[in-house]
């Protein structure tokens, strides 16, 4: 019989596959979090690294399934994906390298402080018209620090890629979704085999977040073509603002 853990594991999977997909997520601002507020109820204490190791798997599982159907949708820049995706795969492992080691607190902080400034960026950019526009200097750069904040954080970039494609590299945002899915399955291979080898990752509960997030995933590339633009990046900031909090609130709120 399944337990109630598992159920519970297989939810947050669930959830996090359709926003992830929906918003070019990994789904780790929505993994992250509930495991470590989720878990306890179940009698299962967890720290933030672990639940970013775990996380790592459903970043692999999203890029994966949601990258596949956005192929078919004809919504990824391939060519884009592939040339970025060497900054990220390079970043995405120093980062990880640096969630053994980092303490928990900081690591929560340096996460809150990129979902806030995430969301900053997008509402900044709300009323932008989706065109076309050459690409900023800064795209490589920032895809490196999106790399490093995927391994660091277990969040697949997409807080950072997504802002970085549409904003700076000039892709719509739609494409820019799709592409960040593209590309964060390709970063989270190098995270999760560091994670692996330095002990964090608990093989049990990436399965259940992996298969959550394979059946959401699905589900959430075939309902972002019918969200508009605007509504996607507001729900998008909305959703960083509230995780952001809730974090800050479990590190410092005590402190």
């Amino acid at each position: 019989m399944i337990s109630a853990l598992t159920l519970a594991v297989i939810g947050i999977g669930i959830l996090a596959g359709v926003l992830g997909a929906i918003l070019g997520l990994g789904g780790g601002v929505i993994v992250v979090p509930a495991l470590e507020f989720v878990l306890p109820y179940f009698g299962r204490d967890i720290s933030i690294s672990q639940a970013v190791a775990v996380s790592q798997i459903g970043v692999l599982a999203v890029g994966l399934s949601g990258a596949a159907s956005y192929l078919q949708q004809g919504l990824v820049r391939a060519r884009t994906g592939y040339l970025l995706s060497p900054y990220t795969i390079l970043g995405g492992a120093a980062g990880s390298f640096l969630g053994l080691v980092l303490p928990s607190r900081a690591v929560a902080t340096v996460f809150a402080c990129l979902l806030l400034y995430s969301a900053y960026n997008l509402l900044r950019g709300l009323k932008r018209v989706e065109v076309e526009r050459e690409p900023s200097r800064l795209v490589p750069p920032a895809m490196t620090f999106a790399g490093i904040m995927s391994g660091l954080l277990g969040i697949g970039g997409g807080t950072v890629q997504v802002p970085v494609l549409n904003l700076l590299a000039g892709v719509p945002i739609r494409q820019a979704i799709a592409t960040s899915t593209f590309i964060m399955g390709l970063t989270a291979v190098g995270n999760a085999l560091v994670y692996q080898a330095g002990g964090l990752l608990d093989v049990r509960l990436a399965a259940g977040i992996a298969l959550g997030v394979l059946i959401g995933a699905r589900a959430g590339a075939g309902l972002q073509s019918r969200i508009p633009a605007a509504q996607l990046k507001l729900f998008f900031s909305l959703l960083l603002i509230f995780t952001a909090g809730q974090l800050l609130w479990k590190y410092w709120g005590n402190a």
